[in-house]
């Protein structure tokens, strides 16, 4: 809906309210007229119901107003004598028209002195209840959100199993589009996994102000844009958006490029309008070597020092092996491997690496060479190891799979470009080679019909040779290089996909972990309350929160005590 559809029904809206209270004003004391007026009809009924005036600002909100319009219908049918429960779910079920039979239909008496207190404590409970849930909601949608890591991409940075709070000001919190939805879930209802909110109506892409804008480096929650990558493997319906912008799967990456750069990736290594990239001392590239052994790899001879439970790597084992009974039960039983496939050398085994998948395994069966994911640092170190026969950093072969999916480019995720990032207002040169760079920013970000004749462009049915950027573009990567889902597979993130920044992980365990005591016993303790990003060491501050949490039980105690005492 534009803004000019959401008006009209803005106006349909305040006359379907002054044709169901405008009697109720008046029995209230008020003039028929102010049940009228946008905006101070929801200050005069708040007087009238005896709630703060402030309310009307909850009621703006989109998704808070979805929970406080049934607060106010019930608020304002109790304020003419209907306080039974079955009055409050007629109102509630029949979206606030029961108004209008007790309107027009009653002789409702307005009680200007009516009690604000709940009649029964599972009224209290449940006021209570849905004011927490509000003011969660507000938090959650325009200040701060949780979110977690569920894969591999910036591991050593982030790891699997942290839980994050995204700050929604940093980069201006985004209003919902969607306007019907389930609070404080994502695209879908816990347990049921049934969807979560209405595609329609939906609200024009609206941002607030932020603090700062996305630098280079800086770690950013983002909704994929690709969302299904439906398109990547075939599909040619033409439709890319499968779901609302603010539904479609949360993601975090690195943001490498911004709006206006040009970038090149040289070996694994980006490279920023033609400097080598600097990352912040926290962040550890990742790649995949091929470590070949002066012995068989098992557990003797494997390196101690790359056994831990962070480490998500891949192993290749010898095709005579993997066919083995002992070795396909081992795998059968690790919960941490994802897949498994051959190739006429090899039977790739990719998972978490881990000291009991290794118990397991036994590693008799491995021969002398494997393909592992290593840091720059632990490659240094590896070369060193008085075993290592050889160490050499695997360099993919070209790959249609990268964007722009252009096969004569012969692109890889570790070789291409230069490429540039579009910037709002910039204009670039539009013809059949540069399209494929540009074809889903004009088509389902910015929403143009688009239109390829020979080697003639129609933009909205006029013949163009050029195009203008409506709003900024990002690149975002993986640390994990070589095991990461990102932009070199999808492209450009645009800005109204840009969620927020993760400021700070509360919580950390092994995702990985298969029953609830190992969890427990995985909780990274030395993870909870350190900020995300900048330099040296990660430092912790959960003693200091768990001081104010203990300070704040006390006084609340105490308070409490001392009220029952009075």
């Amino acid at each position: 809906m534009t803004f000019t559809e959401w008006f009209i029904f803005f106006i349909a809206i305040q006359i379907v309210h002054f044709l169901g209270t405008w009697k109720l004003y008046v029995k209230a004391g008020r003039k028929a007229w102010e049940a009228a007026v946008p905006i101070y009809n929801g200050i005069v009924l708040m007087s009238i119901i005896k709630r703060p005036k402030w309310w009307i600002i909850l009621l703006f909100i989109p998704v808070v107003n979805l929970l406080m319009f049934p607060v106010i219908w019930i608020e304002t049918i109790r304020s003419f004598g209907f306080k039974k429960k079955t009055d409050s779910l007629l109102v509630i079920f029949t979206l606030g028209l029961y108004i209008f039979y007790i309107n027009y239909g009653t002789d409702a008496v307005y009680n200007k002195d009516r009690s604000l207190k709940p009649q029964s404590e599972l009224g209290e409970w449940v006021s209570s209840i849905a004011f927490a849930i509000i003011a969660a909601t507000l938090v959650h949608t325009y200040f701060m959100q949780p979110f977690t890591i569920p894969t591999s991409s910036l591991e050593k940075t982030l790891l699997v199993g942290d839980y994050l709070f995204v700050s929604k000001f940093h980069y201006g919190a985004r209003v919902p589009s969607t306007v019907i939805a389930a609070p404080m879930v994502h695209d879908s209802l816990p347990l049921t996994g049934t969807v979560s909110y209405l595609k329609h109506p939906q609200l024009p892409y609206t941002r607030l102000p932020g603090i700062q804008k996305i630098k280079n480096n800086d770690i950013v929650c983002f909704n994929w844009p690709a969302d299904t990558l439906a398109l990547m493997w075939g599909d040619k319906s033409g439709k890319f958006t499968y779901k609302p912008v603010d539904k479609k799967t949360n993601y975090v990456k690195r943001c490498v490029g911004i709006a206006g750069d040009s970038i090149e990736m040289k070996d694994g290594y980006f490279y920023i309008n033609g400097k080598k990239n600097s990352l912040p001392d926290r962040a550890k590239l990742q790649f995949y070597y091929t470590y070949e052994s002066k012995k068989p790899i098992s557990q003797n001879t494997y390196p101690k020092f790359l056994l831990d439970k962070e480490r998500t790597g891949v192993y290749k084992i010898l095709t005579e092996y993997w066919q083995n009974p002992k070795v396909q039960s081992a795998i059968k039983e690790n919960g941490n491997l994802t897949k498994i496939a051959s190739d006429s050398l090899y039977t790739e085994v990719a998972g978490g690496v881990n000291p009991d998948f290794a118990r397991r395994l036994k590693m008799l069966s491995v021969d002398n060479k494997i393909n592992i994911n290593l840091t720059e640092e632990e490659a240094i170190r590896l070369k060193t190891y008085p075993l290592t026969k050889s160490l050499t950093k695997i360099i993919h072969d070209a790959d249609n799979a990268i964007f722009p999916h252009v096969k004569e480019l012969g692109w890889s995720q570790d070789n291409f470009g230069p490429i540039y990032i579009p910037e709002a207002g910039a204009t670039v040169k539009l013809d059949v080679k540069s399209l494929p760079f540009y074809e889903q920013i004009i088509k389902n970000y910015e929403n143009n019909d688009l239109q390829v004749v020979g080697n003639n462009i129609f933009i909205n049915g006029e013949k163009v040779d050029s195009y203008t950027f409506k709003q900024d573009y990002f690149y975002l990567i993986g640390d994990n290089r070589h095991n990461s889902l990102d932009a070199r597979y999808w492209g450009y993130v645009p800005f109204d996909h840009v969620l927020g920044k993760p400021v700070m992980v509360w919580f950390s365990w092994d995702a990985n972990a298969t029953s609830f005591g190992e969890k427990i016993k995985s909780i990274r303790w030395n993870r909870m309350f350190t900020t995300v990003g900048g330099d040296g060491e990660p430092v912790s501050y959960r003693y200091l929160v768990f001081a104010l949490i203990a300070i704040y039980i006390g006084y609340s105690f105490y308070k409490g005590k001392k009220k029952k005492t009075n």
